[in-house]
């Protein structure tokens, strides 16, 4: 009786030495799933030796002290854990192994975010993450430049266009899932040209639905010679010939428009 008391002291002040440790540690999010390139830590309490970190092989498996090769690719860190240990017992090399698995480099799921953010480049995946997650981590789009819309090129090649006005809307639906090996995209804004009686004349961002009227404003507005009732605008046709058009200040520009502010008459 006295005999499985200690064992069963002994067991607990494991599990919660266990506890404790694990604390101390950078957690990893649960449904993180391992992947070849991963450096993965593993802690044997009360077997110091048996600790190891390992790279996860292109073959999914890591190797640790005494059981060899074992399979971890695609399992979750509690699943490796519980893997681990039941390879120890199995082995007779331990009988109540009490083990950690932790992901200390995540290398194996990794999403490209290209174009105009702050920071593009290759980020990786520690969790279930989204467009904004993503987007934050590389540093959110560049305002002056970024379009309105964005790319989601899926791992098999699949596109997904997505709206970044109503993204930054909250809008549920423009926050898609991101997976490893897709490639998030976001374009140059589409761009208008404004000259003539204008303060700031030069190229400006094309908002949606942008009017003559907010384009001159964008402008930094009309000199003390210029006026909204004498505006014209080059416009190129689908078939490259370029045309000219008197404008009003309600009419909305198109992409690559060309807006010439003339003097007023009086």
């Amino acid at each position: 009786m006295r005999t499985d008391v200690a064992v069963k002291l002994k067991l607990f002040v494991a599990v919660l030495a266990l506890a404790v440790a694990r604390a101390a540690l950078p957690a990893g999010p649960a449904d993180y799933r391992i992947g070849a390139g991963d450096l993965v830590r593993v802690n044997v309490f009360g077997s110091p030796e048996l600790t190891t970190e390992a790279r996860v092989a292109q073959s999914g498996t890591i190797t640790c002290p005494l059981v060899g090769a074992v399979s971890v690719l695609g399992k979750s860190t509690l699943e490796a854990e519980a893997l681990l240990a039941q390879r120890y017992v199995e082995g007779g090399f331990l009988r109540q192994p009490q083990i950690s698995v932790l992901v200390v480099d995540y290398q194996s799921q990794k999403v490209a975010v290209l174009g105009h953010v702050a920071r593009p480049g290759q980020y990786a995946l520690r969790a279930s993450e989204n467009v904004l997650d993503i987007l934050a981590e590389a540093g959110g789009v560049i305002a002056q430049s970024a379009g309105d819309s964005a790319t989601l090129v899926r791992a098999d090649g699949s596109k997904l266009e997505l709206d970044l006005d109503a993204l930054f809307r909250g809008d549920p639906k423009h926050n898609v899932a991101v997976a490893g090996g897709d490639r998030l995209y976001v374009p140059r804004a589409d761009q208008f040209y404004i000259y003539g009686q204008v303060q700031k004349p030069g190229v400006y961002r094309l908002e949606r639905n942008m009017t003559v009227s907010r384009a001159i404003s964008a402008g930094g507005g009309l000199t003390p010679r210029g006026t909204e009732r004498r505006v014209t605008v080059k416009r190129r046709g689908s078939d490259g010939t370029e045309k000219e058009y008197s404008a009003r200040a309600a009419d909305t520009l198109e992409p690559d428009d060309v807006l010439f502010v003339k003097e007023s008459l009086f």
